[in-house]
This record gives C-alpha cells, structure tokens and sequence, in this order.
C-alpha cells in the first residue's frame, strides 16, 4: 500500500535576484513498511525535497506538485498537523539536533509531553522504554546524562528515540550516519531496519552514500539539479543503472576502478538553482550527451518498476 505519493513536486525561494529553483520536479511512490532511499550530490534538492513534507521549508517559499499526498492526505495543507504526529524527522547532526545545557530525560519529556497524552512518571517510563528499544544499555543512566557525556552513536540513538516518541509511523532520515564512524553508523542502519520490521515504521533515507543504499534500502531515487532522473528497486538501480548520472556516481566509488588507479570524478558542477534547464540538468556533463539532450527533456524509460529519464535508448544503458 503506497504511504507517501508524490508528483511533480517544486520548491521555489523568491530572492531580490530571482526565485532559486531549490526542488524542480520530484517524484517519489513509497510503500508502507519499506526503507526508500533518495541520493544525489549536495545541492540536489534531497534535503529540501523532505523539509517539504514536514512544512518546514523557508519562509516565502513556494511549495506545488501536481500529487503530494501522504496516506490519502494532501501535505500541501495539512503538513503542520502531520509533522511530529505521523511524520518524524532524524537529523544528520545529533549533537546539533540536542540542547546541550538540558538532560536527556528533560529533552524526551518535552517531546512526550507535546505529543503524547500521559501523566509525568509514565512518560518517564516510557522515555526509558524508547531509549532501550534504540540498543542504549542503560537508558535511565542515559537519561541523567548531557548530550556531552554521550557518544556519536549514543545522540544519534537518542535522537531516533524522540523521533519515535512523537508517535510517528515515517521517519525522514536525513543523512543520519554521516556524522559517525563507519563501524556505529553500520549499526544505526541495522536498528532503523530492526524498527521498521518490529514497528512497522516507513523511512525516507536521504543520503550521499551509495554503500548506505545498498546496504539499507529496498527501494532507491536519484535526484539530480532537484530532479527525480531514476527510480527503482536497490538491486536494479545499483545493478543496472539507467540513467549515466547514475553510472557516474557508480564508477566515482573507492573500489570501483582497478586498485591502484586514479579515482574517477563528475567533471563540472551542478547547475546554478536560479538558472531554466530546457533539457537535460546533466547534460553538460554526460559523457554521451547528444544535441537533443540540451534542447529537449529526457522521454522516460522503463524496465518493469525502474525507471529513468533519458534521451539515449534502453540498449545503451
């Protein structure tokens, strides 16, 4: 059953210079209970694209879509009534997410207390109750304790239990080991996939990181300039990519070129947001890009459920 349905969403930032073209047109189709990953370069409109579902985009902003419906609900209208209610965000930066001069059990209570309807001793069971549900040893030494006196790993546990506290059934998961070492954020993204199959949760994943798609995710979209250009089941999208963004994040991986050898790289940058694109955002720096590519926009292409935007035939991706 399909959770969040989204279809040509756009964000645009009215400036003195002219409106900057934050999210161009995304589409995302995400199913309840699925871990759905979204990746693309800094500056693709990922972030923006999940501020949007929470409300929380800058003020004037101007948020349109031809579908932005969220379990039957237009968010375009009812995003502030969802936002915490049914919809939870995990920040990329535990330790900024935290107040650092209030306790962890002051930061859970203000959370419970906000959303839920329970007297003052039972929110403080169920603070520790959350806590442990996220792996912490020892929630109630946890709760005593500052975000200073904790870990990476342990904020950003914390930081997945407020989110669980709202209630939530979504979680936007924004970068959420990017902060972390290798090793705890491997186990972040082994808890967030224990709390989906024990809670039932639906994650949006938004990362930078192909190994954290491959290794989390059921589903993928890249975005590229603040557009969705391929979408599709993980297997497929890193397997057999269609679109030759894709295939350039791919091959710009450590380990995929001969050891020894120079790194592969995207020449050029990321279109400015402010500027029309008439056809193809990575034409410029596609290395099989022809004159239709920069005049046109991409037809969709299709193998069963993956999909992709692009001028170049099936049979060349």
């Amino acid at each position: 059953m399909t959770l969040l349905d989204v279809r040509n969403l756009s964000v645009s930032i009215p400036t003195p210079e002219g409106d900057v073209h934050a999210v161009r047109s995304v589409d995302l189709s995400i199913e309840r209970g699925e871990i759905h990953g979204v990746i693309g370069e800094s500056g693709c409109g990922k972030t923006m694209t999940g501020m949007a579902m929470l409300g929380l985009v800058p003020q004037g902003a101007r948020i349109a879509a031809d579908r932005f419906h969220f379990d039957g609900e237009d968010l375009s209208e009812n995003a502030s009534r969802l936002r915490g209610r049914r919809i939870g965000l995990i920040s990329q930066d535990p330790a900024a997410a935290l107040n650092p001069v209030l306790s962890i059990a002051r930061q859970m209570d203000d959370v419970l207390s906000a959303h839920r309807d329970m007297p003052r001793q039972t929110r403080h069971a169920e603070a520790a109750a959350l806590l442990a549900a996220t792996g912490l040893p020892d929630p109630e030494k946890v709760l005593k304790s500052y975000p200073h006196q904790l870990s990476g790993g342990m904020q950003q546990r914390v930081v997945i239990a407020q989110a669980l506290a709202t209630g939530a059934d979504f979680l936007i998961a924004d970068e959420p080991t990017t902060a972390l070492d290798v090793s705890v954020g491997a186990q972040v993204l082994a808890l967030l996939r224990r709390l989906v199959s024990e809670r039932g949760l639906t994650v949006l994943m938004i990362t930078h990181d192909m190994d954290v798609i491959a290794e989390a995710c059921d589903r993928a979209t890249v975005l590229y300039a603040g557009r969705s250009v391929e979408t599709g089941p993980v297997d497929d999208v890193l397997r057999r990519p269609g679109h030759p963004y894709t295939r350039a994040l791919l091959a710009a991986l450590p380990d995929a070129g001969p050891h020894g050898a120079r790194l592969a790289a995207i020449e050029g940058s990321i279109p400015p947001p402010r500027i029309a694109i008439a056809g193809c955002a990575f034409a410029p720096r596609c290395p099989q890009a022809m004159l239709v590519c920069a005049a046109e926009p991409p037809p969709m292409r299709a193998r069963a459920t993956h999909r992709w935007l692009c001028h170049l035939p099936e049979d060349a991706a």
